[in-house]
């Protein structure tokens, strides 16, 4: 399915979404979709993130035994995963967010990273997790670990939904892991194409 009006594909894109008739398959209506002469692919449905979801709440609730948490959440592409995985922890958690910038409207990472929205609670001696939506170069995520690091907690992990190794080129360490994907533009679950997708239930492919 090809549109090339924006609102008609939003349009378009949130009846398939909101198909509960057969929730399984609302997502393949839309599996190929053309916004602004970028199409969209289904990579991940739904359904295998709600799994994953699930399968990393259980790793962060056994590994920490319910101790009191504080997650600080990347803005803004790890809002929707971070919704979703707090609603699974069974552990006393606060929340905060810290928005970075290193891509701008590009696809492309400019490699250089600037903090844009601080955090508002306090680090220094808490057990903290970060969730992050992707790691790819690491370049972003090695600032926000050096950046809290210097916070003094008294514990710092990361959890992603998603890495893309092939893209890596800071070694950064990932506590909890969703998904291993390849070098491609991803959108859709809380991830964007300059603002665009976010919405989208599923994580998609951007091709040309």
């Amino acid at each position: 399915m090809l549109v090339q009006d924006t609102s008609a594909l939003e349009r378009i894109a949130i009846k398939f979404i909101r198909n509960d008739t057969n929730p399984g398959e609302s997502s393949k209506l839309y599996g190929i979709m053309c916004c602004c002469k970028h199409q969209l692919e289904i990579f991940i449905s739904h359904e295998e993130i709600a799994r994953s979801v699930a399968r990393l709440a259980s790793e962060i609730n056994h590994d920490y035994g319910g101790k009191a948490l504080l997650l600080i959440g990347v803005l803004k592409g790890s809002f929707v995963f971070m919704a979703d995985l707090i609603r699974q922890l069974g552990l006393p958690v606060e929340m905060d967010f810290i928005r970075l910038s290193s891509y701008g409207a590009a696809r492309e990472s400019s490699g250089k990273v600037k903090v844009i929205q601080r955090l508002s609670a306090s680090v220094k001696g808490r057990d903290v997790l970060i969730i992050e939506d992707i790691v790819d170069t690491g370049g972003t995520i090695s600032f926000l670990l050096d950046y809290l690091k210097r916070k003094k907690p008294a514990s710092l992990r990361l959890c992603a939904l998603m890495d893309k190794p092939s893209r890596r080129q800071i070694s950064v360490p990932i506590d909890y892991l969703g998904f291993t994907v390849p070098d491609k533009f991803i959108v859709g679950y809380g991830l964007d194409f300059d603002e665009k997708f976010r919405y989208l239930p599923d994580i998609c492919f951007v091709g040309d």
